[in-house]
């Protein structure tokens, strides 16, 4: 019915939620607040109108997004991705993932890309670098748990 079952697989909805545009638009909100709708392109300068659209079009489709008169804020769904991606920052800076300098919205598509990926014989399940990694990943699954999958059954008339 909608593409938002397609996101059921994991891959899909780490790749979806790593988009610079999403990342950049909550972390904005998260960081100051509700945005008035007519400063989306001069708050977020460094994207094109284009990309702008794209994300507020996935936050919307992800119901990411509150929106009030002329502003637009964060869902409770946008507030906890909001967490995940600062907890996801914090694992990136922490282990200076992908480099010791990078962007906010570069150490999590670069992290969430790592999710789900074994790391042949470099993996220890007893370090603390991958101990924190699969926190990050069970933040992620929990947040799907509570707002992508509820979502999808809406979206599929499964439940009201």
């Amino acid at each position: 019915m909608t593409s938002a079952p397609s996101l059921q697989q994991p891959r899909d909805i780490r790749t979806a939620l790593s988009s610079a545009g999403l990342i950049r638009l909550v972390g904005e909100i998260d960081d100051h607040g509700a945005i008035p709708a007519r400063g989306l392109a001069r708050i977020l300068a460094d994207l094109s109108a284009d990309r702008i659209r794209q994300a507020v079009e996935q936050a919307d489709s992800l119901g990411l997004l509150a929106r009030t008169p002329g502003t637009v804020g964060l869902s409770a769904a946008g507030r906890d991705l909001a967490d995940v991606y600062d907890a996801t920052a914090r694992w990136a800076r922490r282990h200076n993932h992908p480099a010791a300098h990078c962007d906010f919205a570069g150490r999590i598509h670069s992290t969430f890309a790592l999710l789900g990926m074994p790391t042949a014989d470099t993996w220890d399940p007893e370090s603390e670098r991958e101990a924190e990694l699969g926190r990050i990943e069970r933040l992620m699954a929990e947040w799907v748990r509570n707002h992508l999958t509820q979502r999808t059954r809406r979206i599929d008339g499964v439940a009201a």
